[in-house]
């Protein structure tokens, strides 16, 4: 009996045009995983995990990222990608102000838009990636993640001092 050994991938095969399924995953996850009954809404994880401060944003940003690998495998033209890497940074943004920026985020849905975006380009773009598009995605990641920390950093920061004046005006 023959047996065939199990091949693991970090990242899934890539399938031509088709849009990963993965990408699809995440969007649902972080942007729909839970229906608002008597409503259309949903809600995700993202505006969940966003209301743990200094983490919950930075940490959906990095999840919201794999969506951008997938569209550089899928073919997707690098003005797209670009796009993509704004929603990620708007919704990271934005989602840093405390509970205001978590409603934001439940509303705006950008991974949900990044799905929609790679279904319509996914196969666009003929050519093979190149090292200068993988360069290219991962220092349009590294912003996101720079600018979602340094939003985060600054938010707790300012919490920080917030809690000393109130801790002084006590006294």
């Amino acid at each position: 009996m023959d047996s065939k050994p199990i091949d693991f991938e970090v990242l899934p095969p890539k399938k031509g045009r088709d849009v990963p399924d993965l990408s699809r995953l995440i969007a649902w996850l972080l942007d729909d995983l839970i229906p608002i009954p008597g409503t259309k809404f949903r809600l995700g994880l993202d505006p969940i995990i966003g209301l743990i401060p200094g983490f919950g944003d930075s940490s959906t940003a990095v999840i919201s990222s794999m969506i951008l690998l997938n569209a550089l495998r899928s073919g997707v033209p690098r003005i797209v990608l670009v796009r993509m890497a704004m929603n990620v940074l708007i919704n990271s943004v934005g989602g840093a102000v405390p509970v205001i920026g978590d409603v934001f985020s439940a509303f705006f849905k950008s991974n949900r838009r990044n799905v929609e975006l790679l279904e319509r380009h996914a196969g666009t773009n003929t050519r093979a990636s190149t090292t200068q598009d993988w360069i290219f995605v991962c220092a349009l990641i590294g912003g996101i993640l720079a600018v979602g920390i340094a939003a985060s950093v600054a938010i707790l920061y300012i919490f920080y001092k917030i809690l000393q004046l109130l801790a002084h005006a006590h006294v």
